[in-house]
């Protein structure tokens, strides 16, 4: 057989038929050790998931991505759109991370953490098995004709899956307008608020549509980070692998039989029982090698480490291995790609960290008030200016009053002494009054100082224009 042959599979996904017609695919239902332990972090994820919105730290909400006002929290820690770069940092430091993890352990973000595959495997798939049964239930049942039997299963689970989109729409909702202004949203009802009910039953039939009918085609044909494998991955990645020298031997698989000598007859320990084919949420067959469509959720490993117990066979013909390490015995070392990811990713960090604790408690914007020019009253000129402060804390800062630093002079806020709520914005217009003789030129760049009851909290600059001095 020539190598064109043997990779005859990549032509296609296993989704897609000859006929170039969806695939449905009924994977069988999954258990063993593996997925028990998936099983555990689905359920932490979708708990913190879940409970995310609707934890406060100090008043404010754990997480919080208001897109439409600009805010977010992180950890209760507000955020506003001057710390935007920081923002950008934690996504690169995230994509970075994400990299070096598929380097490493190939794609287990997938399987493990991804919120499509653990809604999909852990929450619609369960419900499935509930009330349609298992692979060959699941079949019989979708090839038969539409009688009271298909329409009442049918009917259910759809109703089921439906409910389950409208929470997760509303939680995503919760993420986006934060949780109190959803909670006054259901308890006000929802008719006075029908736009956002709207867009609620948007995204809940876009959910529906993604795990009633979509399902593992958003991590083939949508996720990018499938086809990102063939650039990230090489031999020493740790992936979901079949051990095709042990599986194959010199004359390849072959039926289990019992009390035969299969390593006399040249034989390997695949015994082709396709467990590991029908048990695939993507309907690949991992004895052709990594695929872009393996979400490396360890269903294979399962299914094929109970049929190995089952046959007297070591568990292990498909596990967590590396290219190398099943074709050389090597074990996993830090290549150079990896130490350089390593030491990229080990620099954000540190700016990153540096930035945080850089980040001052309050930002002051301080600008000459647009088409105003400066007065003179005998020896003194002045500007007038609007301000606006903004408070990151999760406290309310009292008492804020501004200075100058740099030049000699006064500062003067109409309204007196400002306080800035927490996670809140203050505006205002201040007069800036300096005398002449301590002006040296006719356009002045002010050090201005931010003092909360004394304190100096946060400095900011600003232009102040005179009259041209003459020497």
């Amino acid at each position: 057989m020539t190598t064109q042959d043997k990779e005859h599979f990549r032509d296609s996904i296993g989704t897609i038929n000859e006929e170039g017609k969806r695939n449905v695919i009924f994977p069988k239902k999954p258990k063993g050790k593996f997925t028990n332990y998936r099983t555990y972090v689905s359920w932490l994820l979708l708990a913190i998931l879940f409970v995310s919105p609707f934890i406060k730290v100090n008043g404010n909400q754990f997480l919080l991505f208001n897109i439409l006002e600009r805010k977010f929290n992180i950890f209760g820690q507000p955020f506003w759109p001057q710390d935007f770069h920081l923002l950008v940092l934690s996504m690169l430091v995230g994509i970075v991370f994400i990299i070096l993890f598929t380097v490493i352990f190939g794609r287990i973000f997938c399987g493990w953490m991804c919120p499509q595959t653990i809604f999909m495997e852990m929450v619609f798939r369960k419900v499935e098995y509930w009330i349609e049964g298992d692979r060959p239930k699941q079949i019989r049942l979708n090839k038969q004709a539409w009688n009271a039997e298909k329409i009442r299963k049918k009917g259910l689970k759809w109703l089921i899956f439906f409910f389950i989109s409208f929470i997760i729409a509303n939680v995503f909702l919760a993420y986006i307008i934060g949780s109190d202004v959803l909670l006054k949203y259901i308890t006000e009802g929802p008719m006075n608020h029908v736009s956002t009910l709207i867009k609620l039953l948007v995204f809940t039939l876009v959910f529906f549509f993604v795990f009633a009918w979509f399902r593992e085609q958003v991590c083939i044909i949508v996720c990018p980070y499938g086809r990102l494998q063939g650039v990230l991955l090489d031999r020493k990645s740790i992936v979901v692998a079949y051990d095709h020298k042990r599986g194959e031997a010199e004359k390849g698989r072959k039926k289990f039989r019992k009390n035969e000598d299969r390593a006399a007859l040249g034989y390997g320990d695949c015994i082709d029982c396709n467990q590991c084919v029908v048990v695939c949420p993507t309907g690949i067959d991992i004895r052709n090698g990594t695929q872009l469509e393996c979400v490396n959720c360890t269903a294979c490993i399962d299914a094929c480490d109970e049929v190995m117990v089952k046959t007297g066979y070591d568990p292990g013909l498909i596990r967590y291995a590396s290219e190398d390490n099943i074709e050389k015995g090597e074990k996993f070392k830090f290549n150079a790609r990896i130490k350089a990811y390593t030491a990229v990713l080990t620099i954000l960090v540190a700016v990153l960290v540096t930035l945080l604790f850089l980040r001052t408690d309050i930002e002051a914007t301080i600008l000459r008030l647009p088409g105003q020019m400066f007065t003179t009253k005998g020896e003194v000129v002045s500007n007038v200016y609007t301000f606006k402060l903004i408070n990151k804390t999760v406290k309310d800062l009292d008492n804020v009053e501004i200075k100058l630093i740099s030049h000699a002079g006064t500062v003067k806020m109409l309204g007196g002494d400002s306080q800035v709520p927490k996670g809140g914005l203050t505006e205002g217009t201040l007069f800036i009054e300096i005398d002449k003789k301590d002006l040296k030129s006719s356009k002045e760049k002010l050090k201005i100082g931010i003092y909360e009851n004394g304190k100096l909290v946060e400095t900011t600059t600003t232009n102040f224009p005179g009259p041209v001095k003459i020497n």
